[in-house]
């Protein structure tokens, strides 16, 4: 690794997604060619410009993987019980196998309410309690996206991760806390010893400054600087927030000039996360015909 004062190396999610969607495009041939055509349902509520262009980016992105993407898109207006009977109609319709709910929803819905009403198998997020409960049991299931891709990431960059101190700043349940439990099983791209740590420690920094390998998960913008940073350490950026579209991540750009290897500020975790969730949906796919 580079030691302080050098530029560290770059750590790229573009090449760790095309892979992944190159295994994902073959699984759809091999689908096809049994008679099955994998199918990813979206649903929008609202009219939200930035929800509904991620929609169109990954109805895009199914149509080149060879999925069907049909959408259902709700006023609004909609109520909950309108979102959950279309969840239902989703469960109930065996030509989907996968289903994204683009989050956010308007503020007098409730996401989480929605999210347990879906086929915990049709998940493609990996976000439903039941597929929470199989990554903590270590069971098979659809796995959280980003930190998939995280893990993915490191693996493709040939960071050694097994026997390493991870230290994980934030405990959300989307990314941190999930993230935590992947990083410890047993598995030569995991196995680490994960230590979760948050802004309510007055002295994260103690923690994050002795990680081997630090994700910053946090969602505050800037809140990772060089000064927390060991020297030589691999820093990834997880958590972010967005002004608008302007992306504003956890880690310090100057961070670079520290670490040893580092997740660029854009084209980072991003594309293995959406790669991820095209996994999850073609092995819901595999699944559900029986082949997986």
């Amino acid at each position: 690794m580079s030691s302080a004062g050098t530029t560290a190396r770059i750590l790229s999610g573009g090449p760790v997604a095309d892979q992944v969607l190159a295994e994902v495009a073959e699984a759809v041939l091999a689908l096809r060619a049994a008679g099955v055509t994998p199918a990813l349902a979206t649903v929008l509520v609202g009219d939200d410009d930035a929800s509904a262009g991620y929609i169109r980016i990954k109805q895009r992105q199914a149509a080149e993987l060879g999925f069907v993407s049909p959408h259902v898109h709700l006023p609004a207006s909609a109520s909950q019980a309108d979102l959950h009977a279309v969840l239902e109609d989703l469960n109930s319709d065996k030509d989907v196998h996968g289903v994204l709910v683009q989050y956010p929803i308007p503020g007098h819905l409730d996401y989480d309410r929605a999210l347990q009403v879906l086929d915990p198998d049709k998940d493609v997020d990996g976000m439903h309690p039941v597929n929470m409960g199989r990554l903590a049991l270590g069971l098979p299931g659809p796995l959280p996206c980003t930190p998939a891709g995280i893990e993915a990431l490191l693996a493709f960059h040939g960071v050694p991760v097994a026997g390493r101190e991870v230290v994980i700043l934030g405990r959300g349940a989307t990314l941190g806390r999930p993230l935590a439990m992947l990083l410890a099983q047993k598995r030569p791209t995991a196995n680490a010893a994960v230590t979760v740590v948050h802004t309510g420690v007055a002295d994260w920094p103690r923690y994050t400054r002795r990680a081997e390998i630090l994700v910053a998960a946090a969602g505050v913008p800037g809140i990772i600087q060089p000064e927390h940073v060991r020297p030589g350490a691999v820093v990834v950026g997880g958590g972010v927030r967005y002004e608008g579209r302007r992306l504003l991540p956890d880690v310090d750009e100057s961070c670079a000039e520290v670490a040893g290897a580092i997740t660029p500020r854009v084209g980072g975790v991003g594309p293995t996360t959406v790669a991820m969730l095209f996994r999850n949906a073609v092995r819901a796919a595999q699944g559900a015909a029986g082949l997986g």
